[in-house]
């Protein structure tokens, strides 16, 4: 073998195989678990938000029609099918209003990708307990956000979705920690799952199948882990292989020591942020930036003659491209869009993502002021200040305004509280749930590791919505 294939970190995979397998709630920091409940109630409510749109009734339609083993529940539909599918279609939904969780460093949104697996595996088997669901989380976003990590968004800029391809990892070890597999069969889990992800970035332009990214991840990491509980074998360096592995395939420039750097220690779990706009995390800081100017300095949209922003490189890649109403994905990603709903209303929520709304003239039209251009400075400051956003602000009258935001808001960096993700939550289920079985919801969500069991909340979610249609 070459040098240029040698290992990148060797028994990586083992390592963190090994870690997942071992680690109980006593290993986990008290704070971190109160970070994975934020998570996981805001998980709920994106998922039910998103169950009820196009692009996962179509999901949903084909899953019905195939049947499958009557094991868990398609959520809000009263239909149960069998695990993997179910899991398809509820985290298709999870992924399917740009509302999920979001960890900067790896550009996964995790709880879309796993609260759908722990909560199918607990309607299947009704002996696991909410202490048992949280140690899996833990568990699982720990190990994939580290893959992640180690990829760097060079893997993003390389053309992949972040989401399909380590999110394989979230969702097989979060699947593998409550099926209770052993090191050995945890490795398998993440050797077949690194061959399960996929994804590629060009879906944000205008298509539904970016919303299918979380489905697939999270359908094939527990299918993976499924299989390595019947002892079917997976690539044993999946992530660190020199040829062929996940880094190697996936990353131009891997950092390979961030997988096991200060593993057990330093917890990239509890270092996931929320998104109180629906869109990409990306813009969120020119956003809030945006929403400061027009508030602070009462100004209004007509009175603006420009705005610039400055931003790094991932960022003007991802969001900075010439918009055109190419479908409600392509709205969310562009910043052009998103700048421009919120100079104009002082707001940006689901309603701006509507199809008549992301073709409205005036939206289109005021783009022309906005300029957006990469800010040398943020991007010299490393991939920790991605999110970040320098704005300004000019008037007809000739005044200007500037705004700086490091970090958006609801990042770790600038955390919300469970209040506002409760707001959220009850925003995202209100006309889906009766107000009682959000309140109920949300009361589980905040005792999570103390339930003996989770039957309550998979009947709540499990039933059909009280005023939505389905099928």
């Amino acid at each position: 073998m070459s040098s240029s294939q040698s290992s990148l970190l060797p028994h990586a995979t083992r390592d963190l195989a090994r870690f997942a397998a071992k680690t109980t709630l006593a290993d986990i920091p008290t704070e971190t678990i109160e970070a994975i409940k934020l998570s996981f109630i805001d998980g709920l409510g994106v998922c039910l938000q998103g169950s009820t749109l196009p692009w996962t009734r179509k999901v949903y339609e084909l899953v019905r029609d195939e049947g499958g083993k009557p094991k868990a529940s398609v959520w809000g539909t009263g239909h149960r099918t069998s695990l993997t599918n179910a899991v398809l279609v509820n985290s298709t939904a999870g992924h399917a209003f740009e509302m999920d969780d979001i960890h900067k460093e790896s550009i996964v949104h995790p709880n879309s990708l796993a609260v759908p697996i722990v909560l199918a595996l607990a309607e299947a088997d009704p002996s696991i307990s909410g202490k048992d669901i949280a140690v899996a989380l833990t568990v699982g976003y720990e190990v994939g956000l580290r893959i992640g990590n180690a990829a760097t968004t060079s893997l993003f800029l390389n053309g992949f979705h972040p989401q399909g391809t380590s999110g394989a990892f979230v969702a097989a070890a979060t699947a593998g920690k409550l099926l209770q597999l052993d090191a050995e069969a945890m490795q398998n889990a993440l050797g077949i799952a690194g061959s399960m992800g996929a994804g590629l970035m060009a879906a944000q332009e205008g298509a539904m199948v970016k919303r299918l990214h979380a489905g697939r991840a999270a359908q094939g990491g527990l299918m993976a882990a499924l299989l390595a509980r019947r002892g079917f074998t997976g690539i044993s360096d999946v992530v660190e292989a020199g040829y062929g592995g996940f880094l190697s395939a996936f990353s131009r420039t891997p950092n390979p020591a961030r997988l096991l750097q200060g593993l057990g220690q330093d917890w990239e779990a509890g270092k996931v942020g929320f998104k109180m706009y629906p869109n990409v995390t990306s813009i969120h800081a020119a956003l809030d930036a945006m929403r400061q100017v027009l508030i602070e300095e009462n100004l209004s949209a007509s009175e603006i003659s420009q705005i610039e922003v400055g931003c790094g490189h991932m960022t003007f890649v991802h969001t900075a491209w010439q918009y055109h109403p190419a479908g409600v994905t392509a709205a969310q990603m562009n910043m052009y869009y998103g700048l421009s709903v919120m100079a104009l209303r002082k707001d940006v929520s689901a309603d701006d993502y509507s199809e008549a709304a992301i073709a409205d003239p005036k939206t289109l039209d005021f783009m022309r002021r906005i300029r957006i251009v990469e800010d040398a400075e943020i991007e010299s400051r490393g991939p920790a200040f991605r999110h970040a956003a320098r704005l300004r602000v000019e008037t007809s009258d000739g005044r200007a305004f500037a705004r700086e935001i490091l970090h958006r808001r609801a990042s770790p960096e600038n955390p919300v509280k469970w209040e506002d993700i409760a707001r959220k939550f009850n925003a995202n289920v209100g006309g889906l749930l009766e107000p009682a079985a959000g309140e109920r919801l949300l009361q589980l969500g905040t005792s999570l590791e103390r339930l003996a069991d989770v039957t309550v909340i998979n009947d709540i979610v499990a039933a059909p919505f009280a005023k939505a249609e389905t099928g």
